[in-house]
């Protein structure tokens, strides 16, 4: 989906890092300066909130080792007991569970999509991959 048209100047170690950064990944400066864009109006809404992987990119909490969707799949795992939750997982708190629950709900289609990927069936999955036994 394309958007606005805007020019920016970049000085020119940013313009490196763009540049070697689309080479790396095979993408475009513009592609590569929108992800950067997104990536950090996201972070300032959402400080302690990462971003990781390929491809699409996955939000995670900062410290805690678990993507967002991971969290949100925990949340409703344990219900209500947000005491055993913290107790079974020390590198959550309070304040990760909120964070996470933020997020997930500004940004519920993308946590969606990747709790669909993890959930994929067999039958799917051997569609994919069809050298994998189980």
């Amino acid at each position: 989906m394309k958007g606005q048209a805007i020019s920016v100047r970049l000085s020119e170690p940013v313009e490196l890092l763009v540049r070697e950064e689309a080479e790396r990944t095979g993408r475009s400066r513009s592609q590569v300066v929108e992800e950067l864009a997104d990536e950090a109006a996201r972070l300032r809404l959402y400080p302690g909130i990462g971003f990781r992987g390929p491809e699409p990119r996955r939000a995670y909490v900062l410290g805690s080792g678990l993507d967002v969707w991971q969290i949100v799949e925990l949340l409703e795992e344990y219900g209500d007991d947000l005491e055993a939750l913290v107790v079974d997982h020390p590198l959550l708190d309070e304040r990760t569970l909120a964070l996470a629950r933020a997020y997930a709900q500004r940004f519920s289609e993308e946590i969606e999509l990747h709790r669909r990927r993890q959930h994929r069936s067999l039958d799917e999955l051997r569609g994919l991959y069809p050298f994998i036994t189980a």
